[in-house]
């Protein structure tokens, strides 16, 4: 039995099938079921976070502020840079049962593939990572968000840069930057690997380029608007919520109003502490679990950090904990984080819990935070040489 289990899970095909139909059952969910939310000024439907992107387009192509409310299209603000805009121009012209499954499928497959892009895990421990993320990853789709992609794209740049293609890992931070801003806590990559000077200059290359798309439909006169627009939107979000973060469980525990620039500049010093260690980037081990670090970091200390954005950091609660020994802690620590992050958002999840304590104390980021602690603990404490290659048994 053990061994058709694993058969099954080391089947690639397998798995890039549950995954495809993933993709396919939560747009097909969003487009066949109550298909709006009715209020005094429109109606908003319920793939309105596809709405959003693709009326973005539209606004842009018509000289319009992307970032000011439009009620009677959708609910909520056009968050993302212009360049996201520009591009997601090529499925909002679709109809939008083509568009939103081409969508849900480009973030699934996407990080599916990064992960099966990984050196030095065999197929068997990918299926088994790619399962263990699926929960939050169904989360992310059935919300229409752009996060399987962003933690796809990291991954990829990760797989890229171990083989030397430091031309293209560059253009996965870009693009992950294009869609959110935090996919620059990427870049912290690039300090693992030689040609630090190249990559420079490709990172460059590639923001030019992206940066440059959406004058493609606009004057630069609009385009400086809309970055205006943009980091005011920013920076009036800032000031708004805690987020399932570090913040937030400050915040929701205490009772306190904390310094958010504060806390996040601790937990950047505390992200750079293991990278000091230049003699331990030679090692496998420690590149890897600083890819898991990086995933992680972007999500605890993000004063926006919803459920939906989970999936990035799950991705890299489940590359640590296949790289790790399975002792009690991390086991324990993995076992935490499946319920409370993965679960409790779920139907699996008694109900009356979730509401009373997980949403309200920022539970579901709690384990999160404990094992980035963790994952900065081994990497500090990691000696070279030793466990440079994955361990074979992974549960």
């Amino acid at each position: 039995m053990k061994h058709k289990f694993q058969v099954i899970i080391s089947n690639k095909k397998i798995i890039i099938s549950i995954y495809f139909l993933l993709a396919i059952l939560a747009g097909t969910q969003a487009l066949v079921g109550t298909k709006v939310y009715r209020s005094e000024e429109g109606q908003v439907s319920m793939y309105n976070n596809y709405e959003i992107f693709a009326r973005s387009f539209d606004h842009l192509v018509n000289g319009q502020d992307l970032y000011k409310a439009y009620p009677k299209e959708h609910w909520d603000l056009f968050k993302y840079t212009p360049t996201f805009s520009a591009l997601f121009g090529v499925l909002s012209i679709l109809p939008d049962w083509i568009g939103l499954n081409l969508w849900n499928l480009l973030n699934v497959l996407v990080l599916a593939f990064a992960i099966y892009f990984l050196p030095k895990l065999n197929n068997y421990q990918k299926g088994i990572l790619l399962l263990i993320i699926l929960l939050e990853l169904l989360t992310s789709v059935q919300n229409e968000q752009s996060n399987g992609l962003i933690a796809g794209l990291i991954i990829m740049a990760f797989g890229l840069l171990e083989r030397n293609k430091n031309f293209w890992a560059t253009l996965m931070i870009v693009l992950s930057v294009s869609i959110k801003l935090f996919g620059i806590v990427g870049f912290a990559l690039f300090l693992l690997y030689p040609k630090k000077g190249k990559s420079i200059l490709y990172t460059l290359f590639w923001l030019i380029i992206l940066g440059a798309i959406p004058l493609l439909f606009i004057d630069f006169e609009q385009y400086t608007a809309l970055y205006q627009s943009y980091f005011n939107l920013l920076s009036n979000d800032h000031d708004a919520s805690y987020g399932y973060s570090v913040m937030g469980i400050i915040h929701s525990w205490f009772s306190v109003e904390i310094n958010k620039n504060m806390i996040v500049g601790i937990g950047a010093v505390l992200f750079l502490i293991p990278f000091l260690q230049i003699k331990k980037y030679k090692d496998y081990m420690f590149r890897i679990l600083a890819l898991a670090s990086v995933l992680l970091w972007i999500i605890i200390f993000n004063h926006k950090a919803e459920s939906p954005t989970f999936i990035i950091a799950m991705s890299g609660v489940a590359i640590w904990f296949m790289m790790s020994k399975k002792n009690a802690i991390n086991t324990g620590l993995f076992a935490l984080a499946f319920i409370l992050t993965s679960l409790s958002p779920t139907e699996f999840f008694p109900k009356s819990i979730r509401n009373e304590f997980v949403r309200p104390y920022c539970l579901k980021a709690l384990p999160c935070v404990l094992i980035w602690i963790k994952v900065i603990y081994d990497m500090i404490g990691l000696k070279v040489g030793i466990h440079n290659s994955p361990p074979k048994e992974t549960l």
